[in-house]
């Protein structure tokens, strides 16, 4: 495949020097840039974006033609895992991802596969060879999924949700049915990053978007065990090199010393905790990945470079930073202004590197 050009992103993933904080974001391959929405216009809709390799590569590589990026993402979506397993999903309008066949039952949840990577998900990894080439080796690419909790309450909610009653009340009322559920996500996650990984992608990242709605008991035996799992079966060496695995749950910062134990090698922090108190609770077990404020960007030039500095500064000297946003970047942002975020954090981060 070619050696890196730029493999400053996995060396500070494995908390090994680097000449200035690698830099990032999650959604970098999103509606703020005008070439991405050409492209998902010209697709038609969302899912055909992301079943069809080439497209899902020309917007993978978009921010990259723009900005001076560290890390290329796959792009796709979190709800491959479920789709593939015969849920029937589908783009409400206005109300983003649904199923036409939630998770409800015993039988519901006997009844699903464990998808064959290569079969069911073999657009994704195509997706992930055809990038790995048009790539050539620039900067690393990023493959991931959902968590198996995350993946959950998708799928017993049947979409999107505020209050988790149902996958909750299952959770509660059912701790063995749920149990049955995580375990049979955890083998298809397992299979799902593995295949990514055997395509070409050179670190992964679980992303456990709502596993912050939960009680710490309750984290720790339906979420972080299961994300522990995964991260024990992936294959952690290939083409010669570790393939450094990122854990992120959003709004789980109480959990940290946690989540330090899951043998991930890095972990992401939102916005709500400062990076550098992070840094001081975990110590040298992990990385961290973040944790500017995706609203920092709507701020004027020099607010946004305020803002790259003070994390910066948070975080401070040494290496074991990736820096990214909090979340995923705002649709709405002006693209000129993630040129302001991305330049600042190689030019202000040097310093912190001698």
């Amino acid at each position: 495949m070619g050696t890196l050009k730029n493999d400053r992103f996995l060396r500070a993933l494995l908390r090994q020097p680097v000449d200035v904080t690698p830099v990032w974001m999650m959604r970098q391959a999103g509606r703020y840039l005008p070439e991405y929405r050409a492209t998902r216009e010209r697709a038609g809709d969302f899912m055909t974006l992301c079943r069809t390799p080439e497209l899902a590569c020309e917007v993978t590589l978009q921010p990259l033609e723009r900005y001076p990026l560290d890390a290329a993402i796959l792009f796709s979506d979190i709800l491959t895992v479920p789709d593939a397993m015969g849920l029937g999903l589908y783009f409400g309008q206005g109300e983003g991802p649904r199923f036409e066949r939630p998770v409800r039952s015993a039988a519901d949840i006997d009844a699903l596969p464990v998808p064959d990577p290569e079969d069911e998900l073999r657009y994704v990894m195509d997706a992930v060879r055809l990038i790995r080439r048009e790539l050539g080796g620039r900067v690393p690419l990023i493959g991931f999924s959902g968590s198996p909790w995350t993946l959950a309450t998708y799928m017993v909610e049947g979409g999107s949700s505020k209050e988790f009653s149902r996958v909750k009340g299952m959770m509660y009322a059912q701790p063995a049915l749920m149990h049955r559920l995580l375990g049979t996500l955890a083998d298809a996650v397992t299979a799902y990053l593995d295949a990514q990984i055997r395509a070409g992608a050179q670190a992964v990242m679980l992303f456990d978007t709502w596993g912050g709605a939960l009680t710490t008991r309750d984290y720790l035996e339906f979420s972080l065990a299961y994300m522990t799992r995964i991260v024990a079966g992936l294959t952690r060496e290939h083409e010669g090199r570790r393939v450094p695995v990122v854990l992120f749950t959003k709004g789980g910062a109480q959990w940290l010393e946690a989540m330090a134990g899951s043998g991930a090698d890095a972990l992401g922090v939102d916005w709500t905790l400062d990076i550098g108190e992070a840094r001081r609770r975990v110590g040298a077990r992990v990385a961290l990945q973040g944790n500017m404020d995706p609203c920092a960007l709507y701020a004027p030039p020099d607010r946004i470079r305020a803002e790259v500095e003070a994390v910066l500064a948070s975080y401070g000297a040494g290496a074991g930073h990736v820096f990214n946003l909090g979340h995923g970047i705002h649709p709405h942002v002006d693209p000129a202004s993630v040129r302001v975020f991305i330049e600042a954090v190689h030019e202000l981060s040097a310093r912190f590197h001698p």
